[in-house]
C-alpha cells in the first residue's frame, strides 16, 4: 500500500468510531504549505466553524503557512470560534495523520485555548 492509502485507512477507522459516538468533531487536514481545521456537527451535515492558513487575516500575520507556528495559530483560532458557537467538547479527527509535529501543535493549542477533547 502506498502512503496515502494507509492514511485514508487510518482515517476511516477513526471516523467510524466518532460516528458511533455521534460526537462533534474537530477535523484537520494538512498539506505541505497549509493547514485546515473544521468543527463538524455530530451528524456530519454542518460545518460549525472553520479556520485555515489561506484566510487573509491569518495569512498576513504569519511568515510561513506550513510550519508549527501556523498550526498553533490555527488551533487557537478554531478553539475561539468553536467556543463562540457554543461548543466546548469535541472529538479530535486527525484525518489519519500521525499525532506529531503540526497535528500535535494544533491540538495542544486548541486545548490551551479552552477546547476539550
Amino acid at each position: 500500500m502506498d502512503k496515502k492509502k494507509v492514511r485514508i485507512k487510518r482515517a476511516t477507522k477513526l471516523r467510524c468510531k466518532i460516528k458511533q459516538l455521534n460526537a462533534t468533531r474537530l477535523s484537520i487536514h494538512k498539506t505541505s504549505q497549509h493547514i485546515y481545521a473544521q468543527v463538524i456537527s455530530g451528524d456530519g451535515t454542518h460545518t460549525l466553524a472553520s479556520v485555515s492558513t489561506l484566510q487573509a487575516e491569518l495569512k498576513s500575520t504569519l511568515k510561513n503557512t506550513g510550519n508549527i507556528e501556523a498550526a498553533i495559530e490555527v488551533g487557537k483560532q478554531i478553539a475561539q470560534k468553536a467556543i463562540a458557537a457554543g461548543i466546548t467538547e469535541v472529538a479530535f479527527d486527525r484525518s489519519g495523520f500521525k499525532y506529531h509535529g503540526r497535528v500535535k501543535a494544533l491540538a495542544d493549542a486548541a486545548r490551551e485555548a479552552g477546547l476539550r477533547f
